[in-house]
This record gives C-alpha cells, structure tokens and sequence, in this order.
C-alpha cells in the first residue's frame, strides 16, 4: 500500500493570504500546505480522500489520471470544494464512485445540485456514483475498509483504516469504542491544528495524547495551521516516531 499526502494545511492553507506571520513567509517547501487530502494505492487501484478546493493543482503535481473512488470524510469546504474538477477523469474513465456518510451525501447534492440533475444536464458535469456508508466495515476493491466515527465538534466526521493504515482528520472527540478500532495500526495520520487548544480540532497536546493510547508504530500529524510553528523546529520536539506530515510526502506500507 502506498500513501500520498496531497495536502496538509488546514482549512485556509499555507501561507495564508495577506498573512505576514513567519511560518506564512517560511522560504521551506515544508512549511507550504495546501488543503488536506491523501491518496491511498492498493495493487491497480487509487483512491482518494477528500477532495478540496486544491485538488486540481495536486492532481497535476502527482501526474494522477485515474482514481477509482473518492472517499469523504465530512462535508466542510475544505473537503469537498473540489468536486467539479474530477471532469477530466469522469471524460477518461466514465462515473467516478464516492462514498460518504448519508448527511454528506445529501450536502453534496445539494452543493453541486447540476452534477445531480436526471434532465437537462448540463454536458460537461461530472459523472458521480453515490454511495453512503454508515459506521461499519465495507469492501473497497478487495480491502476491507473500517469507518472511524469521530467528532469535530458538532460534526460528525468519519476517518477511515485500511488495512494497518488509519486517516484521521478534524477530529476534537473520539469514543472509546471507536479508539478501539486503530489497535495495531502500522500508520496512524490525525490532525494537529496547533499548539493551542482549539474548540474543533485536536491541538498538538491532545494529538500525543491520542497517539499514546492508540499506539500505532508511526504517527503523522497534518491537518496543521501556520500556528502550530515551523515545519523543522516542530519536529525537533516530538517523540521518536512521531512526524509532522508534509505535502507531496509518500509512505508505503
């Protein structure tokens, strides 16, 4: 299996714009993140988590002309803002399948209402096949893919394990039960926003706690603000096998 982060910034990326923090003005390739997103690849197969508003620009970064379903792990915009630039795949391979939770479903027909329309379709839409998940284990390509139910805040999200590697982003809560499902984890990926704590979003404290219970080998943090510090000087300070993630990295299990 291999991962690629497509994206590791939060919701506004970095640098922001207009800002002049340090970190927004960082010259580090590392310090630069577009919105969070990851392929996972599997034999002949590729897909993708999330799709937001920087899809376009990672796509071409990563010379990726196939993906055969996109998964969603909630409906915010920094998550889904991407959708109409699948057009080049649906032209090449025909629907493109994605899979979600029922609300998020329903979000995003109502977001890209003319992707949806059953007459007088626009021609140039994408092709969508929707598929909603709930909180149990599914089939994915010959993969048993387990949903995680997590909360940002008052946002239910789902992250998603595959295999002995588990995505988790915009997670602030997690019950025991669901905690349960990472045991054994090869690789673990959650976010970390920052140093301070943060109503929605485990700050950088909270996500070392929840690695430590989770245990995994490795531990990726993404999902992360310019507030969180410089990419270098962060991973100074973090346990052994623990890294901040950064866009365009890869990892193969």
């Amino acid at each position: 299996m291999k991962i690629s982060f497509l994206g590791t910034g939060t919701s506004q990326g970095i640098p922001i714009i207009g800002s002049k923090h340090p970190v927004c003005l960082s010259d580090n390739p590392k310090d630069k993140r577009l919105r969070v997103s990851i392929l996972v690849q599997w034999d002949d197969f590729t897909y993708l988590v999330d799709c937001g508003p920087d899809f376009r620009q990672q796509m071409l970064r990563e010379h990726c002309d196939k993906i055969d379903g996109i998964l969603f792990t909630h409906e915010h915009f920094d998550h889904v803002a991407g959708l109409d630039d699948i057009r080049p795949l649906c032209y090449l391979h025909g629907d493109m399948p994605i899979y979600a939770h029922e609300r998020v479903i329903t979000s995003i027909k109502n977001r890209f209402d003319y992707i949806f329309k059953t007459e007088n379709k626009y021609p140039g839409a994408p092709s969508i096949l929707p598929n909603v998940i709930e909180n149990k284990s599914f089939q994915l390509s010959g993969l048993e893919v387990v949903p995680i139910d997590v909360n940002h805040y008052f946002v239910q999200v789902f992250g998603y394990r595959f295999g002995d590697f588990a995505y988790l982003t915009d997670v602030k809560t997690i019950e025991d039960d669901e905690a349960d499902k990472l045991k054994n984890l090869k690789i673990l990926v959650v976010n970390a926003l920052r140093v301070e704590p943060h109503i929605s979003h485990f700050n950088l404290k909270e996500a070392l706690l929840f690695i430590e219970k989770v245990k995994p080998e490795k531990a990726y943090l993404t999902h992360i603000s310019h507030l969180l510090g410089f990419h270098d000087a962060v991973q100074q300070e973090l346990p052994e096998n623990v890294f901040l993630a950064y866009d365009g990295l890869k990892l193969t299990l």
